[in-house]
Protein backbone atom coordinates (compact mmCIF):
# COMPACT_ATOMS: atom_id res chain seq x y z
CA UNK A 1 0.00 0.00 0.00
CA UNK A 2 1.57 3.46 -1.23
CA UNK A 3 2.83 5.61 1.83
CA UNK A 4 0.96 9.11 0.63
CA UNK A 5 -1.12 10.65 -2.01
CA UNK A 6 2.17 11.25 -3.71
CA UNK A 7 3.44 7.81 -3.71
CA UNK A 8 2.79 4.52 -5.67
CA UNK A 9 3.62 0.66 -4.53
CA UNK A 10 5.15 -0.99 -7.68
CA UNK A 11 7.60 -4.45 -8.20
CA UNK A 12 10.45 -4.75 -10.63
CA UNK A 13 11.31 -8.55 -11.36
CA UNK A 14 14.07 -9.68 -12.73
CA UNK A 15 14.66 -14.00 -13.22
CA UNK A 16 17.24 -16.05 -14.64
CA UNK A 17 17.36 -19.73 -14.55
CA UNK A 18 18.79 -19.93 -11.51
CA UNK A 19 17.18 -17.60 -9.18
CA UNK A 20 14.27 -15.00 -9.12
CA UNK A 21 13.62 -11.37 -7.41
CA UNK A 22 11.20 -9.45 -7.40
CA UNK A 23 11.43 -6.22 -5.00
CA UNK A 24 8.43 -3.72 -3.94
CA UNK A 25 8.81 -0.69 -3.70
CA UNK A 26 7.29 3.22 -3.29
CA UNK A 27 8.04 5.58 -6.10
CA UNK A 28 5.94 9.24 -6.47
CA UNK A 29 3.72 9.45 -9.14
CA UNK A 30 4.75 9.82 -12.45
CA UNK A 31 8.42 7.62 -11.71
CA UNK A 32 9.02 6.11 -14.82
CA UNK A 33 9.23 2.33 -15.70
CA UNK A 34 13.42 3.31 -16.12
CA UNK A 35 13.18 5.09 -12.76
CA UNK A 36 11.74 2.30 -10.83
CA UNK A 37 14.79 -0.09 -11.98
CA UNK A 38 16.87 2.20 -11.18
CA UNK A 39 15.58 2.77 -7.91
CA UNK A 40 14.98 -0.62 -7.01
CA UNK A 41 19.09 -1.40 -7.04
CA UNK A 42 18.35 -4.43 -8.83
CA UNK A 43 21.04 -3.15 -11.57
CA UNK A 44 23.78 -3.89 -8.27
CA UNK A 45 21.92 -7.11 -7.78
CA UNK A 46 22.49 -8.50 -11.41
CA UNK A 47 25.00 -6.68 -13.25
CA UNK A 48 24.37 -8.37 -16.59
CA UNK A 49 21.34 -6.06 -16.91
CA UNK A 50 22.23 -3.82 -19.77
CA UNK A 51 19.23 -1.40 -20.05
CA UNK A 52 20.38 -0.65 -23.82
CA UNK A 53 20.29 -4.34 -24.57
CA UNK A 54 17.06 -6.25 -22.23
CA UNK A 55 14.11 -5.51 -22.98
CA UNK A 56 11.53 -3.84 -20.27
CA UNK A 57 7.66 -4.21 -19.52
CA UNK A 58 4.78 -4.41 -17.39
CA UNK A 59 2.51 -7.58 -16.69
CA UNK A 60 4.12 -9.31 -19.83
CA UNK A 61 4.14 -6.51 -22.36
CA UNK A 62 6.83 -4.96 -23.73
CA UNK A 63 6.69 -1.51 -22.97
CA UNK A 64 9.21 2.05 -23.38
CA UNK A 65 11.87 2.58 -20.53
CA UNK A 66 9.87 6.43 -20.32
CA UNK A 67 6.68 5.06 -19.63
CA UNK A 68 4.85 6.49 -15.74
CA UNK A 69 4.06 3.91 -13.73
CA UNK A 70 0.74 3.04 -12.41
CA UNK A 71 -0.07 1.28 -8.56
CA UNK A 72 0.84 -1.92 -8.39
CA UNK A 73 2.05 -2.05 -11.52
CA UNK A 74 5.04 -4.90 -12.02
CA UNK A 75 7.74 -4.08 -14.21
CA UNK A 76 9.71 -6.68 -15.66
CA UNK A 77 13.21 -6.96 -17.22
CA UNK A 78 13.51 -9.64 -19.83
CA UNK A 79 16.15 -11.41 -20.76
CA UNK A 80 17.86 -12.22 -24.03
CA UNK A 81 16.19 -15.47 -26.02
CA UNK A 82 18.66 -17.68 -26.49
CA UNK A 83 17.11 -19.71 -29.50
CA UNK A 84 14.62 -18.47 -31.86
CA UNK A 85 10.68 -19.38 -30.94
CA UNK A 86 9.75 -20.15 -33.95
CA UNK A 87 13.09 -22.11 -35.51
CA UNK A 88 12.22 -24.31 -32.37
CA UNK A 89 9.13 -25.12 -32.88
CA UNK A 90 10.45 -25.69 -36.39
CA UNK A 91 12.57 -28.34 -35.57
CA UNK A 92 10.50 -29.76 -33.19
CA UNK A 93 7.77 -30.08 -35.57
CA UNK A 94 10.40 -31.94 -38.24
CA UNK A 95 11.76 -34.25 -35.73
CA UNK A 96 8.46 -35.31 -34.73
CA UNK A 97 7.27 -35.70 -38.60
CA UNK A 98 10.78 -37.92 -39.29
CA UNK A 99 9.93 -40.30 -36.37
CA UNK A 100 6.38 -41.17 -37.51
CA UNK A 101 8.16 -42.44 -40.97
Amino acid sequence: MAESDNTIHVEVAYAREDVQEIIGLDVEKGTTLEQAIEQSGILQHFPEIDLKKNKVGIFGKITKPDTPLREHDRVEIYRPLIADPKASRRKRAEKKSQSRV
